[in-house]
């Protein structure tokens, strides 16, 4: 397999892995009626897979020899754990249409990190197809914008985006600086989410509370959405590896594009004309993404 098919690849099973493991995790959080217990089985789920891939390729021995690097692979997981926290946090107080768009804003946060504090060059066709697929999604989404209000607990969308943001950098600092495995870095920040969302699920008594026999297909759901879990860390981490940090953000815009198609398909959901459009959209600032250095070769030869 060619460099650019494995890119290809690589982005693609990023971003179905991503929209499978939403659809199983909000499946999950509406038959437990807990983020924290199904936030919890989920990561369950993912370590099973996780120890077997550790053990089947001989790494797992290495997860105990990770030395001073090993505070930052559990921060990478305090972050994990709090974008997740912030982000319920604010569906519980917060307007829905209102968190769908704020949640998003992290492509935002990670294109001015990226000039301001990493001093990349990023040209007006990529802030303008960022602009333009942001505003697709949002369409696929079915936001309703004469119904945008703001509230005080929105803030905490927007401290759950600045987590994601903060979280991609400190996972390629980990693999650049400090030549951790990207495994390695999949498996502690997977542990300590699970350990802080058993914690959270432990002290309000939702992990007392869970039935398994009352949830169709429980363990299968588990399985289902730790294995997505677990193919979220293999390609995500492995393309922040090899991409600029704000071009793996643009590609996770085209997931609820696939989530959409996704629902269509299997779940009987109605792709309207707003879908349509938004999927059109989404796909133009997408092509003036991969169109950067044809539009920007002058600047770029300067």
């Amino acid at each position: 397999m060619n460099g650019k098919l494995r890119d290809e690849a690589m982005i693609a099973g990023m971003v179905v892995a991503w929209s499978v493991f939403y659809a199983v995790s909000k499946h999950m959080v509406d038959a437990t009626g807990s983020p924290f217990a199904a936030g919890f089985l989920l990561r369950l789920g993912a370590l099973v897979f996780l120890t077997v891939q550790l053990v089947a390729d001989g790494q797992f021995k290495a997860l105990f020899h990770q030395g001073r690097a090993a505070l930052l692979l559990v921060v990478i997981g305090v972050f994990g754990f709090l974008l997740d926290l912030f982000a319920n946090l604010g569906y519980a107080g917060g307007t829905l249409s209102t968190g769908t768009a704020l949640l998003k804003t992290d492509v935002l946060m990670v294109n001015l990190i990226t000039v301001a504090v990493y001093h990349k060059k990023l040209y007006a066709s990529d802030w303008l197809g960022s602009l333009v697929m942001l505003l697709g999604v949002l369409l696929v989404l079915g936001l309703d914008f004469r119904s945008f209000a703001f509230r005080p607990a929105d803030l905490f969308f927007l401290l759950s985006a600045l987590c994601v943001t903060v979280n991609a950098f400190l996972i390629k600092a980990a693999q650049e600086r400090h030549g951790r495995n990207t495994d390695s870095i999949s498996y502690y920040n997977n542990f300590t989410v699970l350990v802080l969302f058993a914690a959270f699920a432990l002290m309000r008594g939702d992990l007392q509370a869970l039935t398994p026999s009352a949830i169709p297909h429980f363990w299968g759901l588990v399985a289902l959405g730790g294995l997505a879990q677990t193919c979220i860390y293999f390609f995500y981490y492995r393309n922040l590896k090899r991409h600029e940090v704000w071009v793996v953000k643009l590609w996770l815009l085209l997931m609820p594009v696939v989530s959409c198609l996704i629902g269509v398909l299997f779940l009987h959901e109605v792709l309207t004309a707003k879908k349509v459009l938004g999927i059109g959209v989404v796909l133009l600032g997408a092509a003036v993404i991969l169109l950067r250095g044809k539009l920007n070769q002058k600047k770029a030869e300067a």
